[in-house]
């Protein structure tokens, strides 16, 4: 556990770092259902496989104008030139893969709204719609991925969209609240855990 100057527990991965620490006390396992937030943690999420959140977390008011505010639709239309334009914006990771995937990953988004109705729906349907509350000691009890991030992953992906692995969606689980996996001594365990 880490502690600041509150002298708040926090889960083991908190750095002192302000962002990190935000991060953790205000988003992290917190349930989203918005939908354009939703496509942005896993646009974050997928930009992230290979760094470190930190890296991302950095970047990430840059990746919302990158990525207009992680409008679908918009970024859905992203034509080779804007992808072009992206691959020398030092704001994001300038990884062409994962930039397209970005893009195509959209696409995708658009067609589960028209199936589902939203993202919120097609999304949490993977934990029937109730937040998983795991309740690990510590941090290495953390699993990388679950049977419901390997299931979410394989309807993703037949879906056409790419970086969404097992262990990038169970970690896209983890920050938008489908899973409360902040240790139980952590101070957010229990608010969240209500």
């Amino acid at each position: 556990m880490t502690t600041n100057s509150e002298s708040k527990q926090r889960c083991a991965w908190c750095l002192n770092d302000p962002l990190i620490l935000a991060y953790h006390d205000e988003e992290w396992g917190v349930p989203v259902h918005n939908d354009r937030r939703l496509y942005e943690f896993l646009v974050l999420e997928g930009a992230q496989a290979g760094l470190n959140w930190l890296t991302i977390l950095k970047k990430r008011e840059n990746y919302r104008r990158a990525f207009v505010g992680f409008d679908t639709e918009l970024v859905a239309a992203f034509s080779l030139k804007d992808i072009e334009r992206l691959l020398i914006d030092p704001g994001i990771v300038r990884n062409r893969l994962k930039i397209e995937s970005a893009v195509a990953n959209a696409r995708a988004m658009i067609e589960i709204c028209k199936e589902y109705g939203s993202l919120d729906t097609f999304f949490w349907s993977f934990v029937s719609s109730v937040p998983i509350q795991n309740a690990w000691k510590q941090l290495s009890e953390l699993p990388s991925k679950t049977a419901e991030s390997e299931a979410l992953s394989r309807e993703l992906k037949r879906r056409g969209c790419n970086f969404v692995g097992p262990t990038i969606c169970y970690a896209f689980m983890q920050a938008v609240g489908m899973v409360n996996d902040h240790t139980t001594e952590c101070f957010r365990y229990q608010e969240l855990n209500k």
